[in-house]
């Protein structure tokens, strides 16, 4: 029985999907959304502005608060609570980092990025770092 699952979200529908997954097949489990701030870097122009922020950690965290208030309404609509955390660094590698705590990852099966070429790229590569480092299980939702 999964009784702690990570969810990852960003703002897109498929991790939308991913934690309504967890939700309604796991009434019992607690649930923690975790949204990943990239690092700055050449390919991530919203981590570069965020790397100028007087306060780096509470930039992140004002970043992360439209999407934990769509995961909170989610719960909310399934009389659930969620916890929510925030990290900063490369998604998946952050996401590795904290599966060791939690019975298994339910992400979903695409992200969102700013273009076509770029998502395809990272989230295919964030999806493919998740399946294959992560200590517990990993159901992709689609």
């Amino acid at each position: 029985m999964l009784t702690r699952l990570l969810v990852p979200m960003d703002d897109s529908e498929m991790a939308e999907r991913a934690l309504e997954y967890a939700l309604d097949n796991h009434p019992d489990a607690e649930i923690t959304v975790l949204h990943v701030v990239g690092v700055p870097s050449m390919m991530m122009g919203e981590a570069v502005a965020l790397a100028l922020e007087e306060d780096f950690e509470e930039a992140a965290g004002e970043r992360a608060e439209p999407v934990f208030e769509r995961a909170r309404e989610v719960a909310a609509d399934r009389d659930r609570e969620i916890d929510t955390v925030v990290a900063i660094g490369h998604p998946g590698r952050q996401i590795v980092d904290r599966a060791d705590g939690y019975d298994a990852v339910v992400l979903g099966k695409h992200g969102k990025h700013s273009d076509g070429a770029t998502r395809r790229f990272l989230v295919g590569n964030v999806a493919e770092t998740v399946f294959r480092r992560s200590p517990v299980p990993v159901t992709a939702v689609r």
